[in-house]
């Protein structure tokens, strides 16, 4: 658009959601994620969304933990490219 230099639209959290970095990727569709709760979890990208999306090693997610084993297991329902996730870590809603 025109105009709107510098402007970068970010997905925020919502309520049970969480942001985290990508430690590994164990196969089969899952992900080790490193979560901003301090939590480590075994991450899946649901069907829905694995073939629009690519993550690797470093990137910024944001999870849905499980309902059941919440504290290891969620889904992944985005990744941030890497203007988003500069400007979430200007903000400080990430670490460094």
């Amino acid at each position: 658009m025109p105009g709107t230099e510098g402007y970068v639209r970010v997905r925020l959290p919502r309520e049970g959601e969480l942001l985290g970095i990508v430690i590994g990727n164990v196969g089969g569709g899952r992900l080790q994620v490193q979560c901003k709760d301090g939590k480590e979890r075994l991450c899946r990208i649901p069907g829905k969304i694995r073939r629009n999306i690519w993550v690797r090693q470093g990137d910024i997610v944001l999870v849905e933990p499980w309902k059941i084993e919440g504290d290891t297991r969620g889904d992944v329902i985005w990744r941030y490219n890497h203007l988003q996730s500069d400007w979430l870590r200007n903000k400080g809603y990430i670490g460094r």
